[in-house]
C-alpha cells in the first residue's frame, strides 16, 4: 500500500480476530512480498492476505444550522452515509486495469496514473484506489496503496512527507489538493486505516521499512480548505 505490493504478505498467513459481534478476519495489510522480514523479495504487496468482514455503511449525522430572519435560528440535521470499503480480494485475483485518475506528490516529484483496485496486477502498474473507499474530494477517507520498492516504486519516499506537504488527487470530478497531517508506522494487521470518516480525508500506505515486509507506513491527509 525493492519490496512493495506484490507480496504484501508474503506467505499469505491468514489471521482471524473476533471482537464481540464484529469480526475482522486476517488483515488487509499482511506481508508486502514475503513473510516476516523478506529482504530478497523483488516486489511488495501492501494488501496481501487481508480479509475484512462485510459491513453496511454507517450512518453519520452532521449538524447544520439554518438561519431565518434574525434572531430565530432553527437547528436541523442531515444524515450522511459513509462509503464502505470492499473486503480485500485475493492478491492474485484477475482484475481489469481501470484508470481512476492521477496522484501527484510535488515534494517527491511524483505525477502518475492511479488505478481502481488493490490486487497485485493493478498495483504493479501504479498506485491503487481501494474500491469502496471515498472518491477524491468527497466525504470519507480516500485510501490508496502503492509499491515502495518494486515495479515503479511510486511510494518509495513517502516517509519523507511531513505535515503541510501536498498530495493532489484528480479524477473525472476534478482536481483536489490534500495536505499531510501526519504519518505512522503500524503492524500489518491494523486494518483501521481504511475506516471512513465524516470529514474529507485520505490515506496513503505501503510496506515499511524499505526492502522489508515487517510493517506498514501510513500517511494521513485532509482536504485543503
Amino acid at each position: 500500500m525493492n519490496g512493495r505490493p506484490r507480496g504484501w504478505l508474503g506467505e499469505r498467513s491468514h489471521r482471524r480476530l473476533a471482537a464481540a459481534s464484529l469480526v475482522v478476519v486476517a488483515l488487509a495489510l499482511t506481508a508486502c512480498g514475503g513473510g516476516g522480514d523478506a529482504t530478497s523479495k523483488a516486489d511488495d504487496n501492501p494488501i496481501a492476505d487481508v480479509t475484512v468482514a462485510p459491513t453496511t455503511a454507517p450512518a453519520t449525522t452532521l449538524a447544520t444550522t439554518t438561519t431565518t430572519a434574525p434572531p430565530t435560528t432553527l437547528a436541523t440535521t442531515t444524515t450522511v452515509r459513509l462509503p464502505v470499503p470492499v473486503p480485500p480480494p485475493d492478491e492474485n485475483a484477475s482484475e481489469p486495469l481501470v484508470e481512476a485518475g492521477r496522484i501527484e506528490i510535488p515534494k517527491l516529484g511524483l505525477d502518475t496514473k492511479m488505478y481502481e483496485g488493490i490486487t497485485l496486477g493493478t498495483l504493479n502498474s501504479g498506485p491503487g484506489h481501494w474500491p469502496g473507499s471515498a472518491d477524491p474530494g468527497q466525504i470519507g477517507n480516500v485510501v490508496i496503496a502503492g509499491h515502495r520498492t518494486s515495479h515503479h516504486a511510486d511510494f518509495l519516499d513517502i516517509d519523507q512527507l511531513v505535515p503541510g506537504d501536498q498530495v493532489i488527487l484528480s479524477n473525472i470530478g476534478g482536481r483536489y489538493t490534500y495536505v499531510v497531517t501526519g504519518s505512522e508506522i503500524i503492524t500489518p494487521d491494523q486494518i483501521r486505516i481504511i475506516d471512513q470518516t465524516p470529514a474529507r480525508t485520505a490515506t496513503l500506505f505501503a510496506c515499511h521499512p524499505k526492502h522489508s515486509t515487517r510493517q506498514r507506513i501510513v500517511v494521513h491527509l485532509k482536504l485543503a480548505a
